[in-house]
């Protein structure tokens, strides 16, 4: 039987502390979301992402603040994920910050995937959400605001700051939030939730950097990782696919191999979650496409190879048919966009 995503409860903690601070009735917008308070004070539970979207949008309408993501983000604090936080703030590097966040994210939320990629001088992180899964557009907005605020907070007094931020939410009325915690140019309705760096800022040793003490949590945050995902295999099996497909490497035997299983026991466990090989393999195809069509790296047949296909016209149905654009448009839009938005 398929799960249904879940985020940490301390992560719906922030949105309640935060409901309390604007003076709403915090308890209550909880309740209606159909999330006990009382659930909060098991801070490693886990809620369905269906009741914390559902909450999202309640809070976003109670508060009346178009920015109520960035107002939660400016309430999260190194502990609030536990031994992940800790470990971040420990790092020697934002860049081995990002790693390990991205190792480790499944424990905040098995809802998404993020993406760190390395484009000459520059770096870009992604958070992609599923559409399927109604995540709302302003957790995208708390996390990705929480991305920049720790990477200020463990960079002072070294510069760390985006040099652009994409989201794919439409602006709102009222940006100033959003300017104030971002503080570069911001691109609403993009096909993507990004934030691009400057490498040397990522690369540069952090004050209080201790790569002895962020591995100190490793066993912890592993057992926590292990906890979210016994029961979810699609999501370790989607992992598996988008790191292999650009090396043209995925099989499904070998992803079998990888996961300690026979071919056919991961078969008939997909299948108990609501789910097949192909269905999952078609959602890694469309995220690596993505990833390698925003580069000039590889031509439009070599994408279609690596990701399976026996011809660029097979590669060129399925990525219209995912997304209404052609692959060789939308690399044409993606490269235009990053020369338009390159920094002096």
């Amino acid at each position: 039987m398929h799960r249904s995503p879940t985020s940490l409860a301390s992560w719906v903690g922030v949105i309640h502390h935060t409901l309390v601070s604007c003076g709403c009735d915090a308890d209550g917008i909880l309740l209606q979301a159909g999330i006990s308070p009382a659930s909060l004070r098991t801070p490693q539970a886990r809620i369905p992402i269906e009741q914390t979207s559902l909450l999202w949008r309640l809070a976003t309408a109670a508060s009346g603040d178009a920015g109520f993501g960035i107002r939660v983000a400016s309430h999260v604090r190194a502990n609030t994920f536990h031994a992940l936080g800790l470990s971040l703030a420990a790092s020697p590097t934002l860049r081995d910050a990002f790693a390990r966040l991205l190792r480790y994210f499944r424990i905040v939320s098995d809802a998404g995937e993020l993406h760190f990629t390395v484009d000459g001088e520059w770096a870009r992180f992604e958070l992609m959400a599923p559409d399927g899964y109604g995540i709302s557009h302003e957790s995208v907005d708390a996390f990705m605001s929480c991305m920049v605020r720790m990477c200020r907070a463990l960079a002072s007094p070294l510069p760390a700051e985006p040099a652009e931020v994409q989201l794919k939410r439409p602006r709102p009325q009222d940006a100033q939030s959003f300017d104030a915690a971002f503080r570069c140019p911001i691109h609403y309705g993009s096909d993507r939730n990004e934030l691009r760096f400057r490498l040397s800022e990522l690369d540069a040793p952090l004050r209080d950097g201790d790569a002895h003490l962020a591995r100190h949590h490793d066993p912890i945050l592993v057992k926590m990782l292990a906890d979210v995902e016994k029961d979810n295999l699609q999501h370790r099996v989607l992992g598996l696919l988008v790191e292999l497909l650009p090396r043209g490497g995925a099989t499904q035997e070998r992803v079998a191999e990888r996961l300690g299983l026979s071919l056919r026991t991961l078969q008939r466990r997909l299948q108990e979650q609501g789910t097949s090989y192909c269905d999952i393999l078609d959602r890694a195809r469309l995220a690596v496409a993505r990833r390698l069509l925003s580069q000039e790296v590889h031509a439009l047949s070599e994408i279609a190879y690596l990701l399976g296909f026996s011809d660029l016209s097979g590669f060129s149905r399925f990525f219209k048919r995912a997304t209404g654009e052609a692959p060789g448009a939308h690399r044409h839009r993606m490269l235009r966009g990053n020369s338009a938005a390159e920094m002096p």
